[in-house]
């Protein structure tokens, strides 16, 4: 099988299997959701950080002597700062809650501050970004781009919870939400065909893209994902956090080690 067909089978499974799920909030009870999001939440943190310490950063470096292995982290510490001023810009937003006291907004204000286009504009970016992390890790190797597509679906699950319930609540239909969030998912494929043919032709380019990739998951992570978790402060509720964090690392080296 081709490179490119695996880039579009996997950019297809990342972007429609993430969408699908999250879709499934629409039949769901909220008491539902308000127990899964959690849970889902402690799963992507752990997948995220196994992916970019286990498989990106690795990779990334691999061949590489000093001087390259500090442009790489040189990299990775940029492209966090780069995601921090996205976020700042409204470009890149993730609250997996109704009342998301991490980033200081409610559903009341986003309603007022975020309308449901921007949600959409901001998701259709994400997504576009997540098709390029996809094919670069791909283009290093096909082990490695199955592991990223993996973490990458850990995560677009709570994000896009996140992101349809802000929509149902600013008044969109349940139905256009489905439409919107499939049609929004389906720039991954874009982001992954550009991708290929670009960094097909630049290869020397693709180690920073796989550093900008980790950086990414890096900063989700632990910007966006890990203050949710800071929210519940029983032991028993930390127990389960952890639980689910190393799973999400597990998995991910375990589908690394076998594919290796």
């Amino acid at each position: 099988m081709s490179l490119l067909i695996w880039i579009l089978v996997f950019t297809a499974l990342g972007a429609l299997v993430g969408a699908l799920a999250a879709s499934g909030v629409l039949l769901l009870s909220s008491a539902t959701i308000s127990r899964l999001l959690p849970r889902l939440v402690s799963f992507a943190i752990g997948s995220l950080l196994g992916a970019a310490f286990l498989g990106l950063i690795p990779h990334a470096m691999a061949g590489t002597d000093l001087a390259g292995t500090h442009r790489i982290t040189a990299v990775i510490l940029i492209g966090v700062l780069i995601f921090f001023l996205l976020e700042k810009m409204l470009l890149w937003r993730h609250c997996h809650s109704a009342h998301c006291e991490a980033h200081g907004v409610d559903l009341e204000a986003a309603q007022k501050s975020a309308t449901g286009t921007m949600i959409l504009i901001g998701d259709g970016i994400h997504n576009l970004v997540d098709g390029v992390l996809i094919a670069a890790a791909f283009l290093t190797d096909i082990h490695l781009g199955i592991v990223t597509t993996f973490a990458v679906i850990a995560h677009e699950v709570p994000q896009e919870l996140g992101d349809i319930a802000i929509l149902l609540h600013s008044g969109y239909a349940r139905a256009r939400v489905l439409v919107l969030n499939l049609l929004s998912s389906l720039t991954t494929l874009v982001g992954g065909v550009a991708a290929f043919f670009v960094l097909s032709w630049a290869e020397s380019a693709t180690p920073y893209v796989l550093a900008i990739a980790a950086a990414s998951f890096i900063y989700i992570a632990m910007a966006d994902l890990l203050p949710d978790l800071h929210q519940r402060l029983e032991a028993r509720a930390t127990a389960e956090q952890m639980t689910l964090i190393l799973l999400g690392i597990g998995l991910v080296y375990m589908v690394h080690s076998t594919l290796h």
